[in-house]
Order: C-alpha cells, then sequence, then structure tokens
C-alpha cells in the first residue's frame, strides 16, 4: 500500500469515526428526551442527521446502537464523578462529594441510562449485555468515591456507609424522575454527608489509636 493510497482513506476514516460519535451522541439525547420505546433506529437517525441506510451500516441493530451508546455514557458518567481532588475539612469534603453524586444521579445521563435498565429487565438478551458495564461503572464510581473522600475503604463501617450513599443518590435519582424535589434533597443529602464524615473520621482514628 502507497502512502497515496493512506492518506486517502484516513479523511474516510474521520469522517467514519465522526459519523458513529453523532449517532452515539443522538442515540443519548433521545434516551433521555423520549424514553426507551420511542428512540427507535429512525429516531435516532433524525437526530444525529444521518440517513436509516447509514446508521444501520454503522450499527447492524438498535442493540448495537444502544450499547455503544452505554459504553460512552459510561465513559461519561464515571468523568462527571471523578473530576479531580476535593479539598478542604472532612466535613466540607464529604458534602462536596455526596452533592456530586446525587448533582450525577439526577442529571440526563443517569435519566438515559435508567430508560436502557428498564427495558433490559423484559429484555434477557439486553439484560446480558449491559449488566457487565453496569458491574464495571458501579466498582470504578464506588473507588473513585473512597479516593475523593480520602476514606478508608478496608473499614467495614466505611464501606458500608460509602455504599449507602451511592444507594441513597440513585434512590434521587429515580425519584427525580417524576419530581423535582432538589431543595428538600439537598438537605438530605447534606445531612447524610455529615454522618458519612463522622463514620471516615471514626475509622481514621482507630487506625491512629492502633498505630
Amino acid at each position: 500500500m502507497n502512502q497515496t493510497t493512506v492518506d486517502a482513506r484516513a479523511p474516510k476514516q474521520d469522517r467514519s469515526r465522526a459519523t458513529r460519535q453523532r449517532l452515539i451522541e443522538a442515540a443519548i439525547t433521545c434516551l433521555a428526551r423520549d424514553g426507551w420505546s420511542r428512540s427507535t433506529v429512525s429516531v435516532i437517525a433524525a437526530e444525529a442527521g444521518i440517513s436509516r441506510g447509514a446508521t444501520q451500516h454503522h450499527f447492524p441493530t438498535r442493540e448495537d446502537l444502544i450499547l455503544a451508546a452505554l459504553e460512552r455514557m459510561f465513559e461519561l458518567r464515571i468523568a462527571q464523578v471523578d473530576v479531580g481532588e476535593v479539598q478542604g475539612r472532612p466535613e466540607g469534603r464529604a458534602r462536596t462529594v455526596v452533592l456530586r453524586l446525587v448533582e450525577y444521579y439526577t442529571g440526563d445521563l443517569f435519566k438515559a441510562a435508567l430508560q436502557v435498565w428498564t427495558a433490559a429487565a423484559a429484555d434477557e438478551t439486553l439484560r446480558e449485555r449491559i449488566v457487565p458495564l453496569e458491574r464495571k461503572f458501579a466498582r470504578e464510581v464506588h473507588a473513585a468515591a473512597v479516593r475523593l473522600l480520602g476514606a478508608d475503604d478496608s473499614d467495614p463501617a466505611t464501606h458500608r456507609m460509602i455504599q449507602a450513599t451511592l444507594d441513597m443518590a440513585r434512590g434521587f435519582g429515580l425519584a427525580d424522575v417524576l419530581s423535582d424535589d432538589s431543595r428538600r434533597r439537598r438537605h438530605v443529602a447534606e445531612a447524610w454527608a455529615d454522618q458519612l464524615a463522622g463514620v471516615i473520621a471514626q475509622a481514621g482514628e482507630a487506625r491512629s489509636a492502633e498505630g
């Protein structure tokens, strides 16, 4: 293969990647806005401004397109949670992390993923494809929370509290689908963060005493 052939193929490959990316972003938008049942291949293709035939060239089935969207959402969701160090005193640090988690779980990316989860509950094939992704996300978001909190996850009480924090944030996300009660949820999240900070501090004191 000569250099001219390589150079000619490069723009085509770039266009192909750009088309795939547009379709994936359109799928995320449609899932969050329209829900699972309305996010058909035709609707997603129209949102992306790409023909149905070109869409099926890149993603032969709807499930292929949705899975690619989920993988992209996974990357974005982790980035949304794990966005750098959190500074300050333990109480303020815990509040920052908890509120960040609540903000994520009440955002559009979570709502889009929730649409797929709901569909997967009644579709075994779809469920088999997305469960490994969601398990990986759960592990990574837990690890990100531990790092941002500066917590000792080997302490059983701390581990349980961080997991409970994630469960609480997910619960807020589910409730937010039906109603916006963000002010009350913020108060609850801040009160919970204070409890979380206390457990982390106790674990640190116990570790220091042992040392």
